[in-house]
């Protein structure tokens, strides 16, 4: 009865969790799905890679639906002994999406409970989190890896802190976990974010316990997080490695090349451009908009409604009402520092105003922890906008390089001003018996709240209210448009800092009730939570709601046969197709064919680099290597349809020379002029031992034939008849970890050329050739997930038996002693 009553409110605050989330998306309910434009994209990608475990009930780990062929490590691949993945599974039991947002509240309620903070505290908080308006767009739009990974970290955090607190095996128990499932989320860029956050943490209890002279209790903890982290990292070893080879093929690595596609030397050889990194930079003063959700203009869809300017204008422009109307339902009305927003990072004026409370109430200094941490991810989203730390980060800080969207990192502060809110709603009624601090610190707060309302309304004149798109619409539409646009801007700034204000006043007035003995304690509580969850709750509905949700058959098949896929389709042979449109950011294709473009934040560079470099000039010669036999393209009317390119060099041919170069410049300034179909160009420097006959001009055989007999994803076969020894050049992706060549079922060298094609020598005579994909890295990989596995679950069965059976008799046998003994 004991245990029951113990965990009565936990199960009550679960089953409040999944009923809010159920209710928040309740479209699940009816059995539709959410329409996420990035999962649409990600169903393009791994269309391939889905009907061949549908067909073959194993993994490919290769697709050649994109970018002419990649590893799916990054297109949800499945992995050996994933059971941090299973257990994953278990914890997301909602149907989609709302079993992330479960997870966003599930783990900010276990962050909040080692924070000391009772049940229903912890659950209103945890909502809070859930409900910053970022969290809800990201769901909204399909970054799925993104909120997963972002659910994780408050468990993270938890554990962190038990562990510095000397509850070595509660957590370290739940470091483990919570890391291994922050891993298996698979957004490294989460990931890193929440190891910078971490190291503040860390820094200030060492601190501490460095000031108290206590140095074992800190070795101690080092100790257990270390062990942590490698048992969590190594139940997640197969896609981290394949994770880590892949990158080293991806954009994400530095370039080899020395010169950009205008011929100009390159300044860096970062993989990332300084400007590609910080495009989305918050803009300072636009940092605003988290406690004022349309300060600057909301989103690049805004709906403004009748009452706005623009749909006046739409009228006295002859625009019937119902097309004004649908017109101004999708207004570009953002106008701040980012390309494009698709809702504003609100974190809730009331969230805001309880944090700010805390830092005049809460005597805990880890609050402090919490702060920096919101300030310094604040300070680091402003990317170009503060050069001074962001190129010291860039230039100094390991890794943080290797990623974009710098004002993503806000999801720190996101965090962090959740927990401070809760923390100033505790303390508040803490010091129930000291009402002149909570006058005092509510004093200090709401002039603190309301100077800001105030200093922004005056600032409104200094603003110009213009977006980066205006140019355009001032060409398109005249200046009377713009002007419309500019007066809803404003309209929209006033509008929701009278609206902040507001909840200022209202959470401040409660507050005020409350200490005068107007308010019980639990009814203030209540009405500060609902006031704190409604705020957020209608700001997310304008950006995500029923709407979003459409039937499971759009979901499965997001995109529409067109009649150039259908007349493509009837070419039952293998061949590539391109879609000009695509420009190579598209999965579209990929559904229905083997496409050279794609959709993904970490392509093939060097595919990437062909298309800059080559493809986009126009080099008809680089498509006919790469075995593109089909082009989509748009007329004049925007109408779609497809060319036969009759000069595409088919699946493989016989090569009558190699063209020998030194370095990766002249193998790509190479292929500006060559006829490819009867040279190949090869790298002898870095190749040679694959390819010993290179510098023996070796005359070989072009009269033999190759042909492809059986195609699958990780498995080609050819077959060949040459009367003498030939270099053949395969129309497939080269890549070096996992491909392996075998002629007549013997394993043989084959070798890049044509900078991203593979080649080898085949002897005289008729052979079979086979390339299969076996990479060495998942069976590595998938060993140590096991092995990790099970250390895991005998470090959680002896960490359980420790604490409640040898911990509890040493207890009751310290009790039993006597005293003077």
């Amino acid at each position: 009865m004991k245990i029951v009553s113990k965990f009565y409110p936990h199960a009550l605050v679960i089953m409040g969790f999944i009923l809010v989330s159920l209710i928040y998306f309740y479209p699940v309910l009816q059995g539709k799905q959410i329409f996420q434009s990035d999962i649409a994209q990600y169903t393009g990608m791994a269309k391939e890679q889905n009907d061949f475990r549908a067909t073959e009930h194993s993994e490919p780990y290769w697709t050649n639906s994109a970018f002419g062929g990649m590893p799916t490590y990054q297109l949800g691949a499945n992995y050996p002994n994933d059971f941090v993945g299973h257990l994953d599974d278990v914890l997301r039991f909602l149907p989609r999406p709302a079993d992330y947002l479960f997870l966003y509240f599930l783990g900010f309620y276990g962050l909040l409970l080692v924070l000391k903070t009772d049940p229903l505290k912890a659950f209103i908080g945890a909502l809070a989190f859930g409900f910053s308006t970022y969290l809800i767009i990201i769901l909204g739009v399909g970054h799925n890896a993104k909120a997963h990974a972002i659910a994780y970290m408050p468990l993270v955090i938890a554990g962190f802190i038990l562990v510095f607190q000397k509850k070595y095996i509660w957590g370290g128990l739940l470091t483990m976990f919570a890391v291994a499932l922050e891993i298996n989320a698979n957004h490294f860029q989460m990931t890193y974010y929440l190891l910078i956050f971490l190291l503040i943490l860390s820094g200030y209890f060492a601190f501490n316990f460095i000031k108290e002279k206590d140095y074992k209790p800190l070795l101690r903890a080092i100790g257990v997080l270390a062990v942590a982290g490698i048992f969590a990292i190594g139940a997640n070893a197969a896609n981290l490695m394949a994770t880590s080879e892949y990158a080293k093929f991806s954009t994400r690595s530095n370039s080899e090349l020395t010169f950009n596609p205008d011929g100009s030397k390159k300044v860096n050889e970062n993989a990332l451009s300084r400007e590609y990194i910080t495009e989305y930079s918050y803009g300072i003063p636009e940092s605003f908009n988290l406690i004022a959700p349309r300060l600057f203009g909301g989103s690049n869809h805004e709906n403004v409604g009748t009452d706005s300017r623009m749909y006046a204008f739409m009228l006295e422009q002859g625009v019937p009402s119902e097309q004004a109307q649908d017109f101004v339902s999708g207004m570009p009305t953002y106008w701040g520092d980012q390309p494009i927003v698709a809702a504003p990072a609100y974190i809730g004026v009331v969230v805001f105003f309880l944090g700010v409370l805390a830092l005049f109430i809460d005597d805990r200094k880890i609050k402090y922890v919490f702060l920096s941490g919101a300030l310094v991810s604040l300070v680091l989203s402003w990317g170009k906008n503060f050069p001074l730390l962001t190129d010291f980060f860039i230039d100094y800080i390991p890794m943080y390089d290797k990623f974009r969207a710098v004002s993503s990192i806000q999801v720190i502060l996101e965090l962090c001003f959740p927990v401070l809110a809760v923390m100033g709603l505790q303390s508040f009624f803490k010091a129930k018996d000291e009402p002149k601090l909570q006058q005092k610190a509510l004093i200090q707060t709401g002039t603190f709240g309301i100077g800001i309302i105030i200093i922004l309304v005056f600032a409104k004149g200094m603003f110009h209210f213009t977006g980066s798109s205006d140019n355009y619409f001032l060409e398109t539409y005249g200046p009377a448009f713009v002007d419309a646009l500019k007066e809803d801007r404003k309209s929209l700034y006033s509008a929701d800092l009278l609206r902040s204000g507001f909840f200022i006043v209202l959470t401040f007035g409660i507050l005020w009730l409350y200490i005068k003995n107007k308010l019980a304690q639990q009814t203030t509580l209540i009405i500060v939570g609902l006031l704190m969850i409604f705020d957020l709750f209608f700001v997310d509905k304008k950006y995500v709601s029923a709407k979003d949700f459409v039937s499971p058959a759009q979901i499965a098949a997001p995109f529409q046969e067109t009649p150039s896929d259908a007349q493509i389709l009837k070419d039952t042979t293998h061949y590539r197709v391109f879609e000009v449109n695509g420009n190579m950011s598209s999965a579209r294709a990929s559904y229905f064919h083997h496409s050279l473009g794609g959709y993904h934040a970490a392509k093939p560079r060097r595919i990437q680099q062909l298309f800059d470099y080559q493809i986009a000039k126009n080099n008809m010669e680089v498509l006919d290597m790469l075995n593109v036999k089909y082009i989509i393209q748009t007329d004049k009317q925007g109408k779609e349809f497809p060319t036969v390119n009759p000069n595409a060099n088919g699946n493989a041919w016989f090569v009558s020379a190699v063209k020998l170069v030194n370095k990766p410049d002249d193998v790509m300034k190479t292929l500006d002029h060559i006829d490819t179909k009867s040279v190949a160009v090869f790298n002898v420097r870095e190749n040679e031992a694959k390819f010993k006959s290179a510098r023996l001009k070796k005359q070989w055989d072009t009269t033999g034939t190759i042909k492809v007999v059986e195609y699958k994803p990780n498995y080609i076969k050819y077959k060949s008849d040459n009367a003498k020894d030939g270099l053949a050049v395969f129309s497939e992706i080269y890549y070096k970890n996992g491909w392996n060549a075998y002629i007549d079922g013997q394993l043989t060298n084959h070798f890049p050329v044509n900078y991203v094609l593979r080649a080898m020598e085949i002897p005289g005579g008729q052979h079979t050739i086979e390339f299969k994909f076996e990479p060495q890295v998942i069976k590595t990989g998938g060993i140590i997930n096991l092995v990790s596995s099970i250390g895991m679950l005998l470090l959680l069965i002896g960490g359980i038996y420790f604490e409640r059976f040898f911990r509890k008799d040493s207890q009751k046998s310290y009790k039993e002693t006597p005293k003077n003994s």
